[in-house]
């Protein structure tokens, strides 16, 4: 029986832009000194994103399941593929590495180690957007500009 897949990558770029919203909106607002409102942010961007790596490696178990293959191929011309395949490896490096920063940095927040949340969040604010936000990228080159 095969089941209809094509939801998913709609799903997992509308949950990693809005991961991405919810970690610069709490960026914000630990900046503007509100940090109650902050860790309501960054628990929401936590949540979004773990939703976000479920619903992905569901779609791509059983899309290779059902097909045998995980992989859509990039259907661009030569310099939009360059690009495409550069953002695709910063993206999948940086979100096996985001993953243990996330983790640690929201520990230290949670845990009120407030130095030590800060020393680390310095370097996972950033990765973390990048990632949330080339998801997003990846998801219109290989589904919407170039199917």
């Amino acid at each position: 029986m095969q089941i209809d897949l094509s939801i998913f990558p709609v799903i997992n770029a509308t949950l990693n832009g809005t991961a991405a919203v919810l970690i610069g909106t709490g960026v914000y607002f630990i900046k503007t000194k509100r940090p109650a409102i902050h860790k309501k942010f960054m628990i929401s961007a936590v949540i979004c994103s773990a939703l976000f790596l479920v619903c992905y490696l569901t779609y791509h178990g059983l899309l290779g399941a059902q097909s045998g293959s995980v992989r859509k191929h990039f259907g661009g011309p030569p310099l939009a593929r360059d690009v495409y395949y550069t953002i695709l490896i910063s993206h999948t490096i940086l979100a096996i590495v985001i993953v243990p920063l996330v983790l640690i940095t929201l520990t230290r927040g949670l845990k009120a180690q407030y130095p030590r949340h800060r020393a680390i969040a310095r370097w996972t604010y950033p990765l973390w957007a990048y990632v949330s936000v080339t998801g997003v990228v990846i998801y219109f080159m290989l589904y919407q500009l170039y199917p």
